[in-house]
């Protein structure tokens, strides 16, 4: 299949899709669901231009390495946390969790109840809840330290999640805007199925295809942890390598279940393929 996919003649969403299955995630299973990459970084601009390299995400960087300023306090986290805490990593939170795909679904049944039985039996508060690309890339890109979230496949291919077709009452932000249908950059001009079309040619387009092999390294292969995840900004707290600890072996049984409880709720980092 990577012969194939090297000769392009299958499609970048198909080789992920193949990735993913490899490493055992599945849409059976939101704990390990299928993770994608963002591959944009332009939300603001009112026509997409995919020919222009600065359109997209740098896809050899982990999203909690995205800016300069935000690398250099990740690092600075790896070099302080082992005179607090007992692991050392860069991030502490994952990029693919229980919470983030149902999140991000939230608009569709079952998600919606799967969200609300992860946040305890209601919505979040209002401005915590998916509600923009924008502000969504922003947050995992940039501003917030504990969000270093990829995407899901759906955003590639399924324009109903993005309408609140059920009328939810999903709250009202703090500057009085009520949360209905997922805000979207002006390019998509306020249709969800231009902004699948568009978001999916992005997916297949000449620049992602020629870098992609370096996301997957962070995320599928080599760069996912040892020696060339430190290097590459991309280690995660050990709970997270799910594969890579022996629960058999831990024998007292409040640690088993922390570890148990931390995993399902915060994520796991896909087996190595």
């Amino acid at each position: 299949v990577s012969f194939l996919w090297q000769k392009r003649e299958i499609s970048n969403f198909d080789y992920l899709m193949y990735l993913n299955t490899l490493a055992g995630r599945s849409y059976n299973d939101y704990m390990q669901y299928p993770v994608f990459p963002w591959v944009l970084a332009d939300y603001h601009s009112e026509t997409l231009n995919l020919t222009n390299p600065h359109t997209f995400r740098d896809l050899s960087k982990p999203m909690g390495a995205q800016t300069v300023e935000r690398k250099r306090k990740f690092i600075q986290r790896y070099n302080e946390v082992e005179k607090k805490l007992s692991a050392q990593c860069h991030y502490c939170t994952h990029y693919s969790s229980a919470i983030i795909v149902a999140s991000y679904l939230v608009r569709m049944e079952p998600f919606t109840q799967t969200f609300c039985s992860l946040q305890g039996g209601s919505f979040d508060v209002a401005d915590r809840m998916f509600h923009s690309v924008k502000s969504t890339w922003e947050s995992a890109s940039r501003d917030n330290m504990s969000d270093v979230r990829e995407l899901i496949p759906e955003f590639f291919y399924l324009p109903e999640f993005l309408t609140n077709a059920n009328h939810f009452e999903l709250g009202c932000m703090q500057d009085g805007t009520v949360l209905g249908d997922v805000q979207l950059p002006p390019w998509a001009d306020g249709d969800p199925h231009k902004f699948i079309l568009l978001h999916r040619q992005a997916l297949e387009s000449d620049y992602v295809s020629a870098h992609l092999h370096r996301w997957i390294d962070l995320i599928f292969g080599h760069k996912q942890h040892g020696s060339a995840a430190v290097e590459a900004v991309n280690t995660y707290h050990p709970y997270f390598y799910g594969d890579k600890m022996d629960l058999n072996n831990i024998k007292d049984p409040l640690i088993k279940s922390t570890i148990l409880g931390f995993i399902s709720n915060f994520g796991q980092i896909p087996k190595q393929v």
